[in-house]
């Protein structure tokens, strides 16, 4: 395993997991290559006695460990039939599916091992979302789910070295209004810019943290996006296989216009809606784009109150987006320091990541032959909050057309976030990109307050 280890948020919950009482066989979920397998192995070495690795790619013969059915002794008596070395000792030993896309007829047996008691076990792999009604249905009731991403920019401050301390610090000069100095809005805002050319992929954030300058990094990180075309191409039958790799590829360009809405006659020449309609889904499952719906209208409950015929399509990880640039923007990102290269889609796709990675569905508004458009909307207990992502310092006209009318009664004040520092006015608090990791936490304790 690789000496420089990186600090993942799923290092606490596997170790919540194991501690809690009567606890259900895990399946840890997310797109390739972001960290799953390391983190695991690395938490069971820490704390099993004996773990039992099989790699359903890596060594296929253990397909056929279900063979004589699905219950635990006699998948464990086939898997020490391939294997007589590999120990199962109860109540310190766990089992570790991984690449569980390959053969997900296993998750049948996770059921039998929750009545049998004697092993941990835990699922991983890519693609699962792909094969997730198979794997719901064979063991609904008798599994726990983790979704894990790309390092968010909390974990990348982690691996700089920066403590829980100083992230502590920002929530509270977010909660205080209280304006960052020149050195740390300077500090953060630049580790920002690196972070978002980075992105979070584990290999990519490693290679720059040992060598400490960007050498390699955008070579692997398009390695990584030669890797998911791959797996389009291996997972993806027919006339299916080009639509998806033409949707992935089209996602920079479209995100690059005005009107940011994707649209599928963009896509290829004569292209229609209802001939791509599950290659989209496809790259949601799979973990490689996160869909951001327009509403019906801005109001409470969000679920069920958008169109599904329009939507913005993100990458999951900036630093693979930023990847996909042409030369010439690529160019100006990295030597001038240009976040507002794609005319904000940047701002945006960061935004909308670090979003998704705090547990948010993704919803934008555009009112019909209209200007009012809002980027983001997120919601508490009592209200709707519009957020904005400015590239520029401009006044967010949509976001104060919205709080301000009476006809969206949900909404009473506002998120904007900007290149500037902490502020507020017009029920609009304006905060630094680099703090839109915590915009959970932040609500949170603003709800808390309220409630008191």
């Amino acid at each position: 395993m690789d000496e420089l280890y990186l600090k993942r948020k799923i290092d606490r919950y596997l170790i919540e997991w194991k501690e809690s009482e009567n606890h259900n066989p895990l399946i840890v979920k997310g797109p390739r290559q972001v960290g799953k397998t390391e983190s695991i192995r690395r938490f069971a070495e820490a704390t099993y006695q004996n773990i039992i690795y099989i790699n359903f790619v890596e060594e296929p013969k253990y397909k056929k460990i279900a063979e004589d059915g699905y219950k635990a002794e006699s998948i464990i008596r086939n898997i020490s039939r391939i294997d007589p070395a590999k120990k199962f000792e109860a109540g310190c030993t766990l089992i570790f599916f991984d690449e569980l896309q390959e053969y997900p007829e296993i998750a049948t047996a996770l059921k039998f091992f929750k009545i049998d008691g004697r092993f941990d076990v835990i699922c991983s792999g890519s693609l699962l979302g792909i094969h997730y009604k198979r794997i719901e249905s064979n063991s609904v009731g008798y599994k726990t789910d983790y979704d894990m991403f790309s390092m968010d920019f909390e974990e990348f401050l982690w691996a700089k070295g920066y403590g829980d301390a100083v992230i502590e610090e920002m929530l509270e000069h977010m909660k205080e209004q209280t304006p960052f100095n020149e050195t740390e809005l300077s500090t953060y805002s630049n580790l920002f810019l690196d972070y978002c050319i980075l992105g979070g992929m584990p290999a990519v954030v490693r290679k720059y943290i040992k060598r400490g300058t960007f050498e390699g990094t955008l070579v692997l990180q398009r390695q990584l996006l030669e890797d998911y075309r791959e797996d389009i191409r291996k997972y993806v039958d027919g006339v299916d296989q080009t639509r998806i790799l033409n949707v992935f590829e089209k996602i920079p360009l479209q995100l690059a216009k005005d009107n940011k809405k994707f649209q599928i006659s963009k896509v290829a020449s004569g292209a229609r809606f209802k001939d791509y309609r599950g290659c989209i889904e496809w790259l949601r499952d799979a973990g490689v784009v996160n869909i951001c719906y327009c509403l019906n209208a801005p109001e409470l409950p969000l679920k069920g109150n958008y169109d599904d015929a329009k939507y913005k399509l993100y990458f999951f990880d900036t630093g693979l987006f930023v990847a996909m640039l042409d030369e010439e923007a690529q160019e100006d990102l990295r030597a001038n320091k240009n976040l507002g290269v794609y005319k904000g889609a940047l701002y945006e796709n960061i935004v909308g990541e670090a979003l998704t990675k705090t547990g948010y569905g993704l919803y934008y508004y555009k009112k019909e032959d209209s200007t009012l458009e809002e980027d983001f909307f997120v919601r508490t207990q009592e209200s709707l909050v519009p957020v904005e992502v400015k590239a520029t310092r401009g006044t967010a006209k949509s976001l104060r057309t919205l709080i301000q009318s009476k006809a969206y009664p949900d909404i009473s004040w506002g998120i904007k976030f900007s290149a500037g520092n902490i502020g507020y006015s017009d029920n609009i608090y304006t905060f630094p990109y680099f703090c839109a990791f915590l915009l959970k936490r932040y609500l949170k304790k603003e709800e808390n307050r309220s409630d008191r």
